[in-house]
């Protein structure tokens, strides 16, 4: 394509999205514009797109999963303009494009970079401590990957006296995206329950969800990703007190709730930075092990009991980990990164 024809291509595409926006639009709906399917490339430059991802789909057979974006980069040489508009379309970066197929877990451990033994040398315990100032947590726990359990870490929190299957209920709109989507901003976390989206488990009568009626345990775990209910949520809780000032977190939190007698399996994350987890109500039996290539150097296992109003400070992209509620009562947890 001539330089000429890109350039009109790229000016007729952003006449076509800031009327769009303007209008109110959101980039799923500009997508689905008559007049923005007019700007297709040529036959050609479709082929060699189709081709790219074919490449990426052998990839995921063989158990490396491309994203869409970097096949399609892949493509750049031949048909940069379109890639451009893709990403300008979408408000995204090659890093933000979600996958075609996520990566299984166990498929993530064998390719996990292996991991410098001295986070787990002479840890043989999980402390628990109290009173904790910004300069102790950044100096002993913060980014040296030592776990720490800190006893008074939701203090000033309403959390503990609002937080509840009802009031979960309450914060999302019947047609909320979150409810009824799993994606990269909103995720959704089964664990081996029979649940598929957020919606399933709002359902559950109060009966089932405190297992009064007999049922089976229960747990599950999802994002705050959208901004209503993140604002409704965050009125109750606040970053803990002992996270360094100058230290960001992450703009998305985790929640995690279920009844006595579940918990997640042993795995380990990939969300790139150290996590806290606070225990609003209920008690969870931590596991945690050191990653194989240390087994022979770091203890076996540890574990500890994480008490409401407590908050557990651990690298999970390098500690492996498991959870169960014990005790009578639900567990309500909610949690972060921090950089």
């Amino acid at each position: 394509m001539a330089m000429e024809q890109k350039q009109e291509v790229k000016r007729r595409f952003a006449q076509i999205k800031q009327k769009a926006i303007s209008l109110g639009l959101t980039p799923r709906e500009i997508a689905r514009l008559k007049s923005l399917k007019e700007l297709k490339p040529e036959r050609s430059k479709i082929v060699s797109i189709l081709l790219v991802f074919v490449v990426a789909v052998v990839a995921v057979i063989t158990f490396s999963a491309f994203s869409l974006a970097a096949a399609l980069k892949l493509g750049v040489l031949e048909y940069e303009g379109f890639v451009e508009l893709w990403f300008d379309l979408r408000d995204l970066t090659m890093e933000e494009e979600p996958c075609i197929v996520d990566n299984p877990e166990y498929i993530q451990d064998i390719f996990r970079p292996p991991i410098n033994c001295d986070l787990c040398k002479n840890v043989t315990e999980v402390g628990k401590v109290r009173n904790l100032s910004e300069e102790e947590f950044k100096k002993l726990y913060a980014y040296t990957s030592r776990p720490v359990v800190v006893q008074d870490g939701t203090k000033g929190w309403t959390a503990p006296q609002v937080f509840s299957f009802e009031f979960f209920q309450t914060i999302y709109s019947p047609d909320s995206e979150a409810l009824h989507r799993v994606e990269k901003d909103c995720q959704f976390f089964p664990y081996q329950t029979e649940f598929s989206l957020l919606s399933e488990v709002f359902n559950m009568s109060s009966e089932r969800a405190n297992l009064s009626d007999g049922s089976s345990p229960w747990y599950i775990g999802w994002s705050n990703c959208e901004s209503s209910a993140a604002n409704a949520l965050r009125k109750h809780y606040d970053k803990p007190y002992f996270i360094p000032s100058d230290s960001e977190s992450s703009k998305t939190d985790w929640i995690f709730m279920g009844s006595p007698g579940y918990g997640a399996h042993m795995h380990v994350d990939a969300v790139g930075f150290p996590s806290w987890q606070a225990q609003v109500k209920g008690r969870k039996l931590w596991t945690i092990q050191p990653p194989p290539e240390c087994y022979f150097e770091c203890i076996d296992s540890i574990q500890i009991i994480v008490e409401p109003g407590e908050i557990i400070v651990l690298d999970t992209d390098r500690w492996y980990h498991s959870t169960l509620i014990v005790g009578d009562e639900m567990s309500i947890a909610i949690g972060s990164e921090y950089d």
